[in-house]
């Protein structure tokens, strides 16, 4: 083993990969370089040039829990009620979406000689947003509080569509194999608030503050349970949130605004090794002129559709300036997990061509570092420090009623 190696394979080593994913992203912030980019660049540099944690069981395992922690955190975060404020625009947004799916998966078949389920992956990877990603980045946008609405609500019931579709799509070998699949994943959505139900009953009054452990740890199993199924981690971390939100009566610490907290910044603290990761499994051969050129014509292509589909639709359903249709377009156009997770399993399983791969990649960068550019971060603000109550001077007994203080006589030597 060469001395590079064996150095990051030593504690030390662990505590240089600490600090290079939890100090240089934030630095490179103030640039507007979004954190999970960095991370993800990080591990290119460190899988690609020089050929570490190709196989490090710990990385994976902390990747795991930023997937999951993700997916948790915009599962928590979708209200029904708000959706329903919202129906008929996100109605009318998901049709619109569906018909892009369709043309997007004609047009990967014609182009690049796909058959249908690899086609349909594809285009869920180039247009379906990041929702936990998106949703973890809204206070750095600037938004009102309604465009922050429509982002999150438009966000999350695309997602909903989107993990329904990559359901469908990854089990629909046969019509058996979807049934079977169908069946295992109503078990864990029905065996959920059982589970909820027994911890708020039997544990949570004698282990107080422990629902957050309790919580993480069901969605890592059913994660775990939907990975198995072949639908990868997301799907069932994400139904974990949606039930802990629907049991809220029940137990109200399991989706309170303080609960939404910690999940976030336990995805903050951990997604950055699921992008490090991510990083580390590229490959050189991945990225050629060919590829390079490819993902620069799907940003120039894609990236437009998908941001005239919301304006178009805003100006007709709502009546929208194309200003303020642009302030919620531009923030769903981040893709980065959903691409990376579907590029994945396009290459692993249906042995998706290099260049489409590389494509995919540099699609995703351009895209997630789009809104950065367009929006800003707005300028950072500090209170200015309040001073204490001026403290009145000591009354001088030396001082006359109108006048300097009285000197004492003059006195000579005699």
């Amino acid at each position: 083993m060469d001395p590079l190696h064996a150095f990051f394979d030593t504690e030390l080593g662990y505590l240089a990969i600490l600090f290079a994913l939890f100090v240089v992203p934030r630095v490179l912030q103030r640039w507007r370089l979004p954190t999970a980019i960095t991370s993800f660049a990080l591990g290119a540099v460190a899988g690609m040039g020089f050929g570490l944690f190709e196989n490090s069981p710990t990385l994976h395992l902390l990747s795991t829990f930023g997937i999951v922690a993700l997916f948790l955190f915009a599962g928590l975060e979708v209200d029904l009620h708000e959706l329903r404020l919202g129906a008929l625009v996100l109605v009318q947004h998901l049709f619109l979406r569906l018909l892009l799916l369709a043309i997007v998966s004609y047009a990967a078949m014609r182009l690049f000689g796909l058959e249908f389920r690899a086609a349909a992956l594809m285009a869920l990877a180039l247009l379906i947003p990041s929702t936990g990603f998106i949703l973890d980045s809204l206070e750095s946008f600037g938004l009102t509080r309604e465009e922050r609405f429509w982002v999150k609500s438009k966000a999350i019931a695309t997602e909903l569509l989107a993990l329904f579709a990559l359901f469908v799509v990854l089990q629909s070998t046969s019509a058996v194999e979807l049934g079977l699949a169908s069946l295992a994943l109503v078990g864990i959505i029905v065996l959920l608030p059982p589970l909820f139900r027994l911890f708020a009953v039997q544990i949570a009054p004698w282990a107080p503050k422990s629902e957050f452990a309790f919580l993480l740890m069901i969605a890592v199993v059913a994660a775990y349970a939907t990975k198995r199924l072949g639908v990868y981690y997301l799907v069932g971390a994400f139904l974990v949130g949606i039930a802990a939100r629907r049991f809220r009566q029940a137990l109200p610490a399991l989706a309170s605004e303080r609960m939404l907290h910690a999940v976030e910044v336990f995805a903050s603290f951990f997604a950055p090794f699921y992008f490090f990761v991510a990083g580390t499994e590229l490959r050189r051969g991945d990225f050629t002129l060919v590829s390079m050129a490819i993902g620069l014509a799907f940003a120039v292509i894609i990236v437009p559709v998908r941001l005239g589909a919301v304006l178009l639709h805003r100006r007709i359903a709502l009546g929208e300036s194309t200003g303020h249709s642009l302030r919620v377009a531009v923030p769903m156009l981040p893709t980065l997990v959903f691409t990376l997770v579907i590029a994945a399993i396009l290459r692993d399983q249906f042995g998706l061509p290099a260049p489409l791969f590389g494509a995919l990649i540099v699609y995703t960068i351009l895209n997630t570092t789009l809104p950065g550019f367009f929006l800003g971060t707005p300028t950072p603000t500090f209170d200015a420090p309040e001073l204490p109550p001026a403290v009145p001077e000591p009354e001088d007994v030396s001082r006359g009623a109108g006048g300097p203080p009285e000197r004492p006589p003059a006195t000579f030597p005699l």
